[in-house]
């Protein structure tokens, strides 16, 4: 059975993300980057499809752990009837290498050690070629398949049943050093890692950039903890913010909502530059902005909603045969059919972003005003066209309140740049159609005589969504129209668990069969609501109650299970993190995006 969500850590070296359980195996790591081809693929299946397992020989033995400062250097500590050890894994940062390390140091009595290493490229669907290559005083094994290399030095492997076992002891005060190293097929195995330097180097790298976070208020840790996440998560070449680090874990255990998370969404990029911004992020935000325009460059009318890591734009959906699933949950998709869906919401995202931007400081590229103005036209050429929504749906188009309060957005972000920030561009007819979409809305997206927004024009439903109107400066927090969404959301969404869903799929909006489970940034979005109404009890109960939800070492995946407590979906998730960290500013009496709000 495979381990629960909530039991692995991240290791990260801003390329690539290796997931680690609590039984101090590796089983989820794509190389070189987060969104290659797994070569340890054990999350979506068993140790079959390839781990790096690390722990001790003793089956009794326990273990706790933690992150080593601010980064992701993650010890854990296993005590068995014996002795005492220490495990530190972590991916060295800034060393144009793809490399894992696995120091075992033992602190009192004797603890021996079983590895066990299964190697399993593309997606497990090619068993590499194996060989010795080091020698008695210095083993290194090596596999090769395709493209793809790794080598494993540090501690003696044996073959045995597809796989390579062996067992190392260490006594108080010694360490044993093991390393894997991948790199293309056609070039030489590199030399050893300098251990030491790479771990002082990484410490040392994650150490000043979390001195740079400027934070003061309640929930310190976990915002600090969020905001490194959202770096780990992203390329420190490109610039490009993956919405996760996996693949294919259920929103519903068992069932078929099994997503591609690997990508960079431009909603969710645009949500994580402004709380960049808000904590004194601003060379990470400029960076991404960089990311952007080069992603989006060219005729507006291609704009994608997702892209790849280095703005690449085919993402095909597939499945794969070669990964059972997490605990059986099929299908296992990479690539994701979403990017070609029309969702009238992003590019309001993308100008809200860029407004902060300006806000902040951050000065306009030759390039940049001219592609906004660009994208602009694209949403006055499909003012009218029906989209999939903020939810990505793969039922029928509709007009979805969220995505035309989206639009409204993007024609007042650009009104806002020619009267406030002195670019050129025609404010008088993005005026025009700005007032035109706030007198849609109010005529199709509000339900008068129930009294509250609606999911999308002709419905009665709700959605989560609607909690974001005030956080782009749609409405006041406190217009009775929104506080009566708000009475209609707590009366459809909110169960007893007091966490909220997304939407309610009995609707079939969303074109999928089964369930899903509560929408853990949806929760964080309501903190956000109750403490910008003055409902600051409820705020504070509703947030202590999601933090209470971040695993040992303060991670969220994308939902949580209320029947089995447990998290899912994809992990760590982006959106979870950027809004516990906005929750805990409106908490703290800050608002990231007040400077939108005016409508």
């Amino acid at each position: 059975m495979a381990s629960p969500i909530e039991d692995y850590a991240i290791l990260s070296d801003c390329h690539t993300a290796a997931l680690v359980s609590r039984d101090g195996s590796i089983d989820w790591l794509c190389l070189p980057r987060y969104d290659s081809a797994s070569t340890f693929g054990a999350l979506l299946g068993t140790e079959d499809q390839g781990r790096w397992m690390l722990r001790p020989a003793d089956p009794a033995a326990t273990s706790t752990r933690r992150y080593d400062g601010d980064g992701f250097t993650l010890v854990t500590r296993w005590r068995t009837a014996t002795g005492v050890a220490d495990v530190t894994d972590v991916m060295p940062h800034g060393d144009r290498r793809a490399d894992v390390i696995r120091r075992v140091r033992g602190i009192t009595g004797t603890v021996e050690f079983t590895q066990e290493l299964r190697v399993r490229f593309d997606y497990a669907r090619a068993m590499p070629w194996m060989r010795q290559a080091g020698t008695a005083d210095a083993p290194a094994l090596v596999a090769i398949a395709g493209p793809d290399a790794l080598v494993v030095r540090g501690a003696a492997l044996a073959a045995t049943d597809h796989a390579h076992v062996g067992r190392t002891t260490v006594t108080a005060g010694e360490t044993v050093d093991l390393a894997l190293t991948w790199f293309p097929s056609h070039r030489p195995v590199p030399e050893p890692v300098d251990v030491d330097a790479a771990l002082a180097a990484t410490d040392r790298w994650w150490g000043s950039w979390a001195a740079g976070i400027r934070h003061h208020g309640p929930h310190h840790a976990q915002v600090v903890r969020s905001l490194l996440v959202l770096r780990a998560l992203t390329h420190e070449d490109t610039g490009g913010i993956v919405a996760a680090a996996t693949t294919s874990l259920p929103e519903d255990f068992g069932g078929v909502r099994n997503w591609d998370y690997r990508y960079v969404w431009l909603r969710d990029a645009s949500l994580t530059l402004e709380a960049l911004l808000d904590h004194g992020l601003t060379d990470e935000a400029a960076q991404w902005r960089t990311w952007l325009l080069r992603a989006i460059a060219g005729d507006p009318a291609d704009v994608q909603i997702m892209y790849g890591l280095a703005g690449e734009r085919d993402l095909p959906e597939r499945e794969l045969d070669s990964l059972p699933g997490y605990d059986g949950a099929q299908p296992v998709r990479i690539g994701n059919g979403a990017v070609t869906q029309y969702q009238a919401d992003v590019i309001g995202e993308v100008m809200v972003a860029l407004e902060a931007a300006r806000m902040a400081g951050v000065d306009e590229e030759e390039s940049s005003w001219p592609l906004q103005r660009a994208l602009l036209g694209f949403v006055e050429d499909n003012l009218d066209r029906p989209d999939n929504g903020i939810w990505e749906i793969r039922g029928e188009p509709r007009m979805f309140t969220y995505s035309r309060a989206m639009i409204w957005a993007a024609f007042d972000r650009g009104v806002r740049a020619v009267r406030e920030h002195g670019l050129d561009g025609p404010a008088e007819r993005w005026e025009v159609l700005r007032d035109r979409v706030r007198a849609e809305i109010d005529a199709h997206g509000y339900d008068a005589e129930r009294g509250h927004f609606v999911q999308a024009y002709g419905s009665t439903e709700v959605d989560a969504a609607l909690l974001l109107l005030p956080q782009v400066g749609f409405c006041a927090a406190d217009d009775a129209r929104m506080l009566g969404t708000v009475a209609e959301i707590e009366r459809r969404l909110l169960p007893r668990g007091g966490l909220l869903y997304r939407y309610r799929t009995q609707s079939t909006v969303d074109g999928l069969p089964g369930e899903e489970n509560p929408f853990l940034a949806c929760s964080f979005w309501l903190v956000e609501q109750y403490a910008a109404t003055g409902r600051e009890a409820e705020a504070s109960s509703l947030m202590d109650r999601l933090c209470a939800l971040v695993n040992d070492v303060g991670l969220l995946s994308e939902e949580y299970d209320l029947t089995l407590q447990r998290q899912a979906g994809n992990t760590p998730q982006a959106l979870s993190h950027l809004a516990l960290v906005r929750a805990a500013d409106a908490l703290g009496g800050r608002h990231g995006r007040a400077a939108h709000r005016r409508g």
